[in-house]
């Protein structure tokens, strides 16, 4: 009897602990494509370092989760009186890595699978063959009361645009922009990232993954 409740508290706290992990990232706001925000004559430009800049993922399930990084592949950014104003940054789905497995541990099945690199399940995920990058377009920016912006923008992935809206803190000393967000969640499906969503597919069970898929953003720009 203890045995059975011992292995019932692990697995309770487990669940707590990932539902915690989801819950602390809001859903940013979606909406329909909106019109890029456009820059002053005298703004100051920024080029994106991709090898400075990343963004981390979580994908969840009913088991647990998964995380890794994805690549910037290049950015451009446009300020004036140190402001953020507009900008570009597009996204390398190429370059999707998992880092909470180890090597031999599923880890290139996983990124494999994210990829679309085993046949017939291409489109499973982010089939980068045929989808390589991603973009992010600025449409509007807003001073949150804590200090914060709330930043809008048009995602596209797999050639399926919204607009959606979150938290982030921007830094500039002039020769340096820094664009950090919060965790945030985006609802995958609405870019046709449907494998093991139990509002497409009937019949899964507890083999689904969570519609939710969580993003944090940390971009750095120098001065171009």
């Amino acid at each position: 009897m203890i045995t059975k409740l011992l292995k019932f508290s692990i697995i309770l706290a487990i669940a707590i602990t990932f539902t915690s992990c989801k819950d602390n990232a809001e859903e940013a706001n979606t909406s329909d494509v909106e019109v890029a925000a456009v820059s002053e004559s005298e703004s100051q430009k920024y080029t994106a370092s991709a090898s400075e800049s990343s963004i981390e993922w979580t994908g969840f399930k009913p088991t647990g989760s998964h995380n890794g990084t994805i690549n910037l592949d290049s950015g451009t950014f446009k300020t004036n009186d140190g402001k953020l104003q507009s900008g570009t940054f597009l996204i390398d789905m190429t370059s999707i890595t998992v880092t909470d497995l180890e090597s031999g541990d599923g880890k290139e099945s996983l990124e494999g699978h994210l990829k679309g690199e085993t046949e017939g399940k291409e489109d499973h995920f982010f089939d980068v063959a045929k989808f390589p990058i991603a973009d992010f377009q600025i449409t509007g920016t807003e001073p949150l009361e804590n200090g914060q912006t709330q930043l809008s923008g048009n995602l596209s992935i797999k050639e399926k645009k919204h607009n959606i809206s979150f938290p982030v803190t921007i830094s500039n000393d002039g020769d340096i922009l820094y664009i950090k967000s919060d965790a945030f969640t985006i609802n995958r499906t609405l870019w046709s990232i449907n494998y093991g969503s139990k509002s497409i597919f009937d019949d899964l069970g507890d083999k689904f993954i969570n519609d939710d898929m969580e993003l944090k953003i940390m971009i750095m720009a120098k001065k171009a």
